[in-house]
């Protein structure tokens, strides 16, 4: 089974294209020197994201629905396990949604460090 979905992120789309066989672990399980719980309770997880300047997470995924909020100017590249690549640009104190995703990784290739802060509803 192949899902395709759209995600906004401020003037760009996005299409994730992933097979279900393929999905990995949480973002914050997948790579924890990128992704860090840094509020939990009963109804939601908040996730500090930092990508060194560089860098590449590890594969990962967004099980449920999630806001981000951008900390910084900074510009990501997605890679999906089908091979397909997109880049995306956020501006700093900007917010957008963003779909469930059964699998990615995000490539900082921008000037400097990429900070974001995950909001996801348990």
């Amino acid at each position: 089974m192949v899902r395709r979905t759209a995600l906004g992120l401020g003037l760009a789309t996005i299409w994730i294209v992933s097979a279900a066989a393929q999905e990995s672990a949480p973002s914050y399980q997948a790579d924890s020197t990128t992704y860090k719980i840094i509020y939990e309770d009963q109804n939601f997880r908040v996730i500090a994201g930092t990508w060194k300047k560089g860098t590449t997470d590890k594969p990962h995924s967004h099980p449920v629905p999630f806001v981000v909020y951008a900390l910084n100017d900074c510009t990501l590249r997605l890679r999906n396990p089908d091979g397909t690549i997109h880049e995306t640009k956020s501006v700093a104190g900007t917010a957008f949604s963003g779909p469930i995703t059964p699998s990615h990784t995000a490539e900082n290739v921008g000037a400097s460090d990429c900070q974001a802060i995950f909001v996801e509803r348990k």
